[in-house]
């Protein structure tokens, strides 16, 4: 009987986990863009073009473009990181999972335009 139950149980945790390993990259592309949504979008508007007010007001690059599409995943993270005038610096605001996911949300914004 115990090893029936434990069967079951070893059964459903690897069906479980298998389930949540195949959610996980497209959870975390959701969660991107909700990060995005509600940290940048207010100067980097919300398909990334610095459409905005303050995008406009402030120079800021289109997330689209050729200038940003070209720096490295190093340096990307490195600006979300650390801010670059007049953007403020997110080290302290989000994990690094959270800033490693905000730059490919970023790359795929590239892709889109």
């Amino acid at each position: 009987m115990n090893r029936s139950l434990a069967r079951i149980a070893c059964t459903s945790l690897c069906l479980f986990a298998g389930l949540f390993l195949g959610i996980s990259p497209v959870r975390a592309q959701d969660d991107a863009a909700s990060l995005f949504k509600a940290k940048c979008a207010g100067c980097h508007g919300p398909d990334g073009s610095a459409n905005t007010a303050a995008g406009k007001s402030m120079k800021i690059r289109d997330l689209h473009s050729a200038d940003v599409q070209k720096q490295t995943d190093a340096e990307l993270t490195e600006i979300i990181t650390t801010g670059k005038s007049p953007m403020p610096a997110y080290k302290d605001k989000l994990s690094a999972d959270q800033i490693k996911n905000l730059v490919a949300y970023i790359r795929e914004l590239g892709r889109k335009k």
